[in-house]
């Protein structure tokens, strides 16, 4: 049974709020403190726990004073100087990704072209990891999970009701499903990567309130970040194919992996369509309305 702070059916809703952030921060902090982490793995770590703490931020918006709003921008900005470090991580998985031997395709490439690839993107990986992830950066983030802490420790959210979060659970759901696109085949990398932010606030946000009916609930933040996955993969094929442009690290093979890319990236999009239309079929009103039902039957039952 998890030990980490969550929101209950029957019990107050603002002390568990604050828990669970005061939660987030210090797992942020144990990750960042680290000093024998992989650095890799620590970048990720952190730009995960960085997205669920910026999608709690979103929903606390409407309660907590100016300093929450600055604080996810701030969260913001932090995560931003990550990105170079982890788009060349990103670029390695989507190779492997674009590359994979399947059954209605063979990989054009020599074990030793494979290699060679590898080799290279391995390399500047390293090297981005290093620019990236230095003393500074690290230092800021102490800094501001530091003062991150302190300030959820002040908040006042003792009249938050689940009502009020169901208001804010259902403007994510809403923006997830208006940012889903009109024509799949027509279009662009730019607006699949706005749809994936969306889904990744909704699916954390979703993940606060699967006390209402546990095992509805887990399905459905499975089922959340399988979008979420689906949609990180299509923006890393394009990273990919970014590397292939002239003077770039793969132009080399720019001919063979183009259409590599081309074909995983219609695969990804037809997959993360179905799964879209899935999840969002529900208009926002029917999907507030439901949460807060389920929520309003497990306080009752709770109480009894």
């Amino acid at each position: 049974m998890s030990t980490h702070p969550a929101l209950k059916p029957g019990q107050p809703v603002g002390a568990a709020l604050r828990d669970v952030a005061a939660a987030v921060v210090a797992e942020a902090q144990a990750i960042l403190g680290d000093g024998n982490g992989d650095p890799t793995k620590t970048v990720h770590g952190i730009r995960r726990t960085f997205k669920r703490w910026r999608a709690l931020l979103r929903m606390l918006a409407p309660f907590v004073d100016e300093s929450g709003h600055q604080l996810r921008i701030d969260a913001r900005e932090l995560a931003r100087k990550l990105g170079g470090a982890r788009d060349a991580q990103a670029t390695i998985d989507a190779f492997r990704d674009a590359a994979a031997e399947r059954s209605d395709h063979s990989v054009p490439f020599s074990s030793r072209s494979i290699a060679t690839i590898e080799g290279r993107l391995e390399a500047q990986r390293t090297s981005h990891e290093t620019e990236f992830w230095n003393p500074q950066i690290r230092q800021e983030m102490s800094d501001y999970l530091a003062a991150a802490a302190a300030q959820v420790a002040q908040w006042d959210l003792n009249e938050v009701t689940f009502s009020d979060l169901a208001d804010m659970l259902a403007k994510t759901y809403r923006r997830a499903r208006g940012s889903i696109p009109k024509s799949w085949d027509e279009t662009e990398a730019e607006d699949l990567h706005e749809l994936r932010r969306r889904v990744v606030e909704h699916r954390y946000q979703m993940e606060l309130i699967e006390p209402a009916w546990p095992r509805l609930g887990k399905i459905w933040v499975d089922e959340a970040q399988r979008l979420r996955t689906r949609l990180g993969k299509f923006q890393d094929l394009a990273v990919l194919t970014e590397k292939t442009g002239p003077h770039q690290t793969l132009a080399p093979w720019r001919s063979k992996l183009v259409p590599l890319i081309a074909q995983r990236q219609a695969e990804h999009a037809q997959a993360a369509r179905k799964m879209a239309a899935r999840m969002f079929a529900e208009p926002p009103k029917a999907f507030r309305r439901r949460i807060e039902a389920l929520w309003d039957a497990q306080a009752e039952e709770a109480e009894t």
